[in-house]
């Protein structure tokens, strides 16, 4: 379901589990997960410090990305957790978790970069408390495209900068 410190100030969200995830019952172990702990790392927390989510949390066949149905039905799960974990920041990685919390189908290309309120207008959840919410693109992602990494790494500064965090100097 998810994993990380019971009241957190930042929580990430990302997509669904792989098959590392599936195997271990914990989000963002394999090679995404290895990469999503050094984001962290390098934004001075650790994973303890943060909470880890995934829109469905169950692994779709074939490790596909999830459809719009399985979010719908899932979403209700993780908009729980975060009516429960009332984080001040939420961090979503790639376009299936910033879709779902933005109930939007604008691309994670047009809106990264820049925070977002959080539920938005559309999302009739009035149990969801206020957050901040960066859009940003997803470990597995720069996994496949390493010249965007320095795009996640001005993400996190915002996300540190709001959160009142000293940006380390490289």
């Amino acid at each position: 379901f998810g994993t990380g410190h019971a009241r957190p100030r930042l929580v990430f969200v990302g997509e669904g589990p792989g098959a590392d995830e599936d195997r271990q019952g914990e989000p963002f172990v394999g090679r995404a997960g290895e990469l999503l702990t050094r984001m962290i790392g390098a934004m001075t927390l650790s994973r303890d410090q943060v909470y880890i989510a995934n829109v469905v949390k169950c692994r779709p066949p074939g490790n596909r990305t999830p459809t719009d149905r399985e979010m719908e039905t899932c979403s209700p799960f993780l908009f729980r957790q975060l009516a429960i974990l009332r984080p001040e920041i939420i961090v979503t990685l790639g376009n299936p978790a910033t879709q779902t919390l933005l109930a939007t189908k604008t691309g994670i290309g047009q809106l990264r970069g820049r925070f977002h309120d959080f539920p938005p207008p559309g999302l009739n959840r009035p149990d969801l408390p206020p957050a901040r919410l960066m859009p940003t693109y997803h470990p597995a992602y720069l996994l496949r495209n390493p010249n965007d990494k320095g795009k996640v790494w001005d993400d996190l500064k915002q996300v540190m900068a709001a959160m009142g965090i000293a940006i380390p100097s490289k």
